[in-house]
């Protein structure tokens, strides 16, 4: 099982994300993410036998028990790029209000999968929701002054539990079922 930690974001924000995306048509090789399933990964975990779960699960509830937030709101806004606007990989929607939190679940979340043997991530944690993957660059300047003049708020969210979910790579893209959920 191909797994990660999330939090998705509601079904009330997929039309907001949409027409956010939709600013970018005209960037040539932007191939925009689903909006219906949308998401700040918190960790990204790989493949994963079913012999891991329950350890990895345990891992997940205690890394949210060290992040102690609680149910708490986000706000999501803001443009950014991976991994820079020379060489763009994946544009951004940015977390306003939230993001400490959101950092927080994050540190404790890395803390207790590395301690059972899950690879630490190799870059700063920037919680963020994928937009958009660059497949070339034939519209990179589009996105380019879109990043750097735009600054939109998509809307807001009750963050209350995070969820441990299965990625399933098909010929649509990729297919997302959870598979836990941990309430904060």
């Amino acid at each position: 099982m191909r797994l990660f930690v999330s939090i998705d974001l509601p079904p009330s924000l997929t039309d907001d994300v949409a027409a956010l995306q939709g600013r970018f048509d005209d960037a040539t090789g932007l191939d925009p993410t689903d909006p219906g399933s949308v998401h700040v990964t918190l960790k990204f975990l790989g493949e994963v036998s079913e012999a891991r779960l329950a350890a990895l699960s345990e891992a997940v509830t205690a890394g949210v028990e060290r992040a102690d937030v609680g149910p708490f709101d986000a706000t999501f806004g803001g443009l950014g790029v991976f991994p820079s606007l020379d060489y763009i990989n994946v544009l951004w929607l940015g977390v306003r209000d939230g993001a400490e939190k959101m950092t927080a679940l994050h540190e404790g979340i890395e803390a207790e999968t590395t301690a059972i043997g899950f690879s630490p991530e190799d870059h700063e944690f920037t919680p963020h929701v994928t937009l958009a993957r660059m497949r070339h660059a034939g519209g990179k300047e589009a996105v380019q002054e879109r990043v750097q003049e735009e600054d939109p708020t998509v809307g807001s969210m009750r963050v209350d539990e995070v969820r441990l979910t299965e990625s399933t790579l098909t010929d649509d893209g990729p297919a997302y079922e959870t598979v836990e959920r941990f309430p904060l």
